[in-house]
């Protein structure tokens, strides 16, 4: 390997979970890193006293270059929910290196707030994930999104309010996830009613992305009932294997139905506050584990 190359490499778990933060896709991460090496190769390197610094720089400014610029997100069919990274096979804890399971606050991982993330505006999301993910320095988030500190210091409040509400909701033990997780799984399966609708809030959502390429629900199912009827009448009648895993931080599962899916959810006071469904192939391909239920 170059310098350059074993510079990369070293930092690569950390670089890589803040471009993957920024932008809810782990092919576009990976393309800010690949774009991050060729330039990190043209740089004159003994001139740069902190690598892990210049190049966390390097990548947020990338990252957040391709927020500006992208327009996928008005083209996609119905819901659009974050690519899916596995974390750990239950119960076996995530690996300690693991690209995705590098920030100090694992809450930035999950599904649900990467989905939240969306209403924030490129600027505003790079500065939350930088700030919150990674307690940069204002000072240094100023130099990245071109901004003063005292505007980030605004923009991370900003930020933190408007995702507050929510955030609140997605923070359950890991113990009570993983056992709703299971109780609600066997319910689908049964196509038990009574059982799916007591696991579940009365105004629980649920999030099913197909991208157009899978079969799903072009808008969010809203409540119990509706939710209940959904997801009973899928398991129930096509009894998918299953394979449990941590995906985001989060207990969930892989789905082996005809198109497989991967499910998380969220919990608020021991039930089931809203389930994000994505079925889409093109963000499930990555997933070394999607073979056991096709």
């Amino acid at each position: 390997m170059t310098d350059a190359a074993t510079d990369l490499q070293r930092h690569r778990p950390m670089l890589l979970g803040m471009a993957y933060r920024m932008l809810g896709s782990t092919g576009d991460a990976e393309d800010v890193i690949q774009d991050a090496y060729l330039r990190w190769r043209s740089v004159d390197r003994d001139e740069v006293t902190e690598p892990r610094r210049y190049l966390s720089r390097m990548v947020a400014r990338l990252a957040l270059d391709r927020l500006r610029e992208r327009r996928d997100r008005e083209r996609y069919v119905g819901p659009w929910l974050p690519e899916p990274v596995i974390t750990a096979v239950l119960p076996a804890p995530a690996p300690p290196n693991d690209p995705q399971e590098t920030a100090e606050q694992r809450d930035t991982l999950s599904v649900a707030t990467l989905y939240l993330m969306e209403r924030l505006n490129p600027v505003e999301r790079a500065v939350f994930v930088l700030r919150s993910a990674f307690e940069l320095p204002y000072d240094e988030i100023a130099g990245i999104v071109d901004r003063t500190p005292e505007h980030c210091r605004q923009l991370h409040r900003r930020a933190v309010a408007r995702l507050a509400d929510d955030r609140q909701r997605f923070e359950p033990s890991r113990r009570e996830h993983a056992v709703l997780l299971e109780r609600f799984l066997s319910a689908a399966r049964d196509g038990d009613l009574a059982r799916l609708r007591a696991l579940l809030h009365d105004d629980v959502v649920a999030w099913t992305d197909g991208g157009g390429k899978a079969k799903a629900a072009r808008n969010p199912v809203l409540g119990a009932d509706r939710v209940a009827r959904f997801f009973a009448g899928i398991h129930s009648r096509n009894r998918p294997a299953i394979v449990l895993l941590e995906l985001n931080a989060s207990p969930a599962a892989l789905l082996g139905l005809s198109t497989p899916q991967a499910v998380t959810f969220t919990v608020v006071d021991g039930r089931i506050s809203g389930l994000f469904v994505v079925a889409n192939p093109d963000k499930l391909a990555r997933l070394p584990l999607l073979a056991s239920v096709t």
